[in-house]
């Protein structure tokens, strides 16, 4: 009878586990490669019990009203210009439905993960958690492989295509990491040392060091090696004395293996802006970033060096946001999975007080990254600038596109490749420049057209233009009705940092993004101490009210993909955008 009540239970239990089973194993593909991604290579099976953090990005309520937020906030014209949002009103507008929470909280039931046991974000979009590699299979219905970069020799745990139960697929924007393959080693850097351009001498130095106390004439030497003093004489800064420097930030989003030296910040500062002797940056760590000031890196020295060497005194914040290597033959200690943006953005958005203006210095062919990982960090940067943050990343160093430029969908077409994040429509994207007088558009000043976002409306009539302008020039070659970019440039090469002690010229758009984020620093500047709020996210003032604040660039081109490229011209181009900013300019526009 015993046996009977036992037996009588358990088909009860099965009974009622039935329908919960067919809901979470009722899979659908949620993304797949036609093949492995260019540059990786298949390794080997990824081990069984090898742990990893997974991340689950649960879909946000409120994102659709958060960005129409955003358009409002960001338009000069409209009567809420200005009004960012609190770190509480963001949450509340990225925030999953209670309806997402449940059916997600099932899911990790069913697989035995006890739903009080993961982290979440404050808002509540972001659920992270510890699986073995078998347990992740089984939730994604998938195969990982381990897969080795070949330019890096980095070893990534990937898949080549995931599914979710189909139930989910109206809850969960993206699973990471899955297929998205870009880590920070394996991304394009958007820097370059210029072995072939000679330093600065200690003559050259000293004259360079010699910081204008107005906006003066543009020295003859800035026309092939770039200082603090050329970027301010240019682009007018030189006059401005920032007075908000007690609530004014501006921030520089750091790396895996890339740290800013300070003692090279002095001796950058001795060699080229004597008066900001003395003035440093913090440095704050996320995730397990370090600090290591026996390894400078030219990228973080490059940007620190040029954000606070245009911004000075502006207080300047370095994140390093560090990481183990995603995969390690020789143990199974849990270890992050290296992709980028996620660890950062995820941490910025929690604090309660965020930088005015941030800059970002790293890219990636855009079809390199899955369409739902792209627009859920894209929508991250969107809230960034609801709350009152000014984004800048490069757009990028090959021009229309780098390599073969062959579609990865199988087909193997060639046409123009964009680069993400620059392609997001919520970052303001900066191309680069060379020459003095007049300046024009460097060769590999990225630019282009997004695949994945469309024109957003703050641009459409500059893009139109241009578009009509080209009339079938490389048709097929490119989205005529994507988010265009960049949005406005800067000078990219001939760059003096100091390095370990020793000045090396460095280009890239890497050098661009910083030098606008300095500019447009001191704006920000200039607003607080007139009481006003931060600009914010700036693409539909610099597109409306304010592009004849722009120095615009009439020629050059950014020729890739066995192509000549666009070529720069009046008014807004996929080159340099709207142009080079006049600081005096656009403090009367502001």
């Amino acid at each position: 009878m015993l046996w009977s009540s036992f037996l009588l239970l358990g088909v009860a239990q099965l009974a009622l586990s039935s329908p919960l089973v067919k809901r979470f194993e009722d899979f659908s593909e949620k993304h797949s490669w036609a093949d492995i991604p260019n540059g990786w290579e298949h390794k080997a099976a990824a081990p069984a019990d090898y742990v990893f953090d997974m991340r689950i990005g649960l879909k946000q309520y409120g994102i659709d009203d958060l960005i129409e937020n955003l358009m409002e906030i960001s338009d000069p014209y409209h009567a809420r210009y200005g009004q960012h949002l609190s770190k509480e009103e963001v949450e509340a507008f990225t925030a999953p439905h209670a309806n997402s929470v449940g059916a997600v909280d099932e899911w990790l039931e069913f697989h035995g993960i006890d739903p009080s046991s993961v982290k979440r974000t404050p808002a509540g979009e972001w659920v992270t958690l510890r699986v073995s590699v078998a347990q992740a299979e089984r939730m994604l219905g998938t195969k990982y492989n381990v897969y080795r970069h070949a330019k890096s020799g980095e070893d990534v745990v990937r898949t080549l295509s995931y599914s979710l139960p189909k139930e989910l697929h109206n809850h969960v924007d993206v699973i990471a990491p899955t297929t998205y393959f870009g880590t920070l080693r394996s991304m394009k850097a958007t820097n370059f040392v210029q072995h072939d351009v000679k330093p600065l001498s200690a003559a050259e130095i000293h004259e360079a060091s010699l910081a204008p106390v107005s906006n003066a004439a543009v020295p003859s030497s800035c026309a092939r090696t770039i200082t603090p003093a050329c970027l301010r004489a240019l682009y007018n800064t030189a006059a401005y004395t920032p007075a908000a420097t007690g609530t004014n930030k501006l921030g520089v989003a750091g790396y895996l293996g890339e740290f800013a030296n300070t003692a090279d910040l002095q001796t950058f500062f001795k060699s080229f802006r004597t008066d900001a002797v003395g003035t440093s940056f913090n440095v704050v760590l996320v995730n397990g970033g370090q600090n290591s000031q026996g390894t400078p890196g030219v990228e973080a020295n490059l940007d620190i060096q040029y954000t606070t060497g245009i911004s000075a005194p502006t207080p300047n914040t370095y994140y390093s946001t560090g990481g183990s290597p995603p995969f390690q033959s020789d143990t199974f200690t849990p270890t992050n999975t290296n992709e980028p943006y996620l660890d950062f953005l995820t941490f910025l958005l929690a604090q309660t007080t965020i930088p005015q203006t941030l800059t970002t210095s790293y890219g990636d062919d855009e079809q390199t990254v899955p369409l739902d990982y792209a627009t859920s960090v894209c929508n991250m940067l969107a809230t960034l600038g609801s709350r009152g943050t000014t984004v800048f990343f490069s757009s990028g160093d090959e021009g229309v596109g780098g390599g073969d430029c062959k579609t990865n969908d199988g087909t193997n077409k060639v046409i123009f490749q964009p680069a993400f994040p620059a392609s997001c429509p919520f970052v303001t994207a900066v191309g680069a420049t060379t020459g003095i007088s007049p300046e024009q558009a460097i060769s590999f000043s990225g630019g282009g057209f997004s695949r994945y976002f469309a024109t957003p409306s703050y641009q459409s009539a500059a893009v139109s233009s241009f578009v009509t302008g080209l009339g079938t020039k490389f048709n097929g070659l490119f989205n005529k009705t994507g988010r265009a970019y960049p949005d406005v440039a800067a000078q990219g090469q001939g760059f003096q940092v100091v390095v370990g002690g020793r000045v090396e010229s460095v280009a890239g758009t890497s050098a661009s993004s910083p030098t606008v984020a300095g500019i447009f620093s001191l704006l920000n500047d200039f607003r607080l101490s007139q009481g006003k709020t931060a600009l914010g996210f700036i693409n539909p003032l610099i597109y409306s009210t304010a592009k004849t604040g722009f120095n615009d660039i009439t020629s050059g081109s950014n020729p890739g993909c066995g192509q000549t490229g666009f070529t720069a011209g009046t008014g807004w181009d996929p080159v340099t955008g709207l142009g080079t900013p006049d600081f005096v300019k656009l403090q009367a526009l502001v």
